[in-house]
């Protein structure tokens, strides 16, 4: 291959490497058989004179000119792409697609029930649904490695597109017979009982949900907002958890109402409303731009916007 006469399905090849991390998933994401994907890399090794990727255990590992050809060549590549995929159209009822979602565990359990059902009529669409890291969102999305993201609103690149999908307001969870549950306020009950129903909460001790092991959640951001404080006597960094310790104890847990309610079912706990006008929790569904033009995307996206969590 002369140097000036680049191959573009070896670039889809060196791309695909690339992403994968190994010649077996390569060969089968490319539909090649494993002697032709060998073939195509020692073409481009020849081209590049270059080893391109090393073995080291069971992975492909780029060599540095790798590293700096990938991020020069799959802006041009994720056009070419793009630009033919317009041509083509996506129909769900007879074409084959796995799409993979970024979620984290508590919208796992809320959105992917709720999606599969809508689902349902198309049965050649699979879900493959992970847990990414928020720092690398956008590289996984960028690389192809992810078609979306669902989570709150998180500052992203002129790159990443990303729309709202739904609001889950703040609920508490308590004990059924924990005194706290008696005093819940009505329409009818007065300022007086509301004042004493915001001072129980903050008399009470508290689960913080979160994957830090510092730091305050929305909740008590709008608390000291309005100079108060509560007092966390427990944090941790799931849920489900949580919930166990609240069914057990006289601590107070403030959560998405959405898996709240799920919960709650669970572990008989008694939902009740927030003290004070916290913020509710933004959905928004993430994309590369790259990508956005795509058929199966541009359904799949526009499905999940009409469609959301309800």
């Amino acid at each position: 291959m002369a140097a000036n006469r680049p191959d573009l399905n070896l670039l889809q090849v060196f791309d695909t490497i690339y992403r994968e991390g190994s010649l077996t998933r390569a060969a089968k994401t490319l539909h090649l058989t494993q002697p032709a994907l060998s073939h195509s890399l020692a073409r481009l090794r020849t081209w590049f004179n270059d080893p391109l990727f090393s073995r080291q255990g069971n992975r492909m590992v780029p060599t540095p000119l790798a590293t700096r050809f990938i991020d020069s060549m799959r802006p041009g590549l994720n056009q070419i792409h793009s630009a033919v995929a317009q041509f083509h159209s996506f129909d769900p009822t007879h074409q084959r697609k796995t799409f993979s979602l970024a979620l984290r565990d508590i919208l796992e359990s809320t959105f992917l029930p709720h999606l599969m059902t809508q689902l349902a009529p198309y049965p050649d669409l699979d879900i493959v649904s992970q847990r990414v890291a928020r720092r690398d969102m956008e590289s996984q999305l960028a690389a192809g490695k992810l078609d979306f993201a669902i989570d709150v609103l998180l500052p992203v690149s002129e790159h990443t597109g990303h729309q709202w999908l739904h609001q889950d307001p703040l609920v508490v969870l308590a004990r059924k017979d924990h005194p706290w549950v008696t005093m819940v306020p009505n329409e009818a009950s007065g300022e007086l009982l509301a004042e004493r129903y915001l001072e129980a909460y903050l008399q009470a001790q508290h689960v913080l949900v979160s994957s830090r092991a510092t730091g305050s959640g929305v909740e008590d951001f709008e608390l000291s907002r309005l100079g108060l404080q509560r007092d966390i006597r427990l944090r941790c960094q799931h849920y489900f958890a949580a919930c166990r310790v609240v069914a057990s104890t006289e601590l107070l847990l403030t959560m998405p109402a959405s898996y709240a309610r799920l919960l709650a079912s669970h572990h008989d706990l008694a939902v009740m409303p927030t003290p004070a006008p916290f913020p509710p929790v933004n959905v928004h569904l993430y994309w590369h731009k790259a990508y956005e033009q795509e058929p199966a995307l541009v359904w799949f996206r526009q499905k999940l916007i009409r469609d959301p969590l309800q």
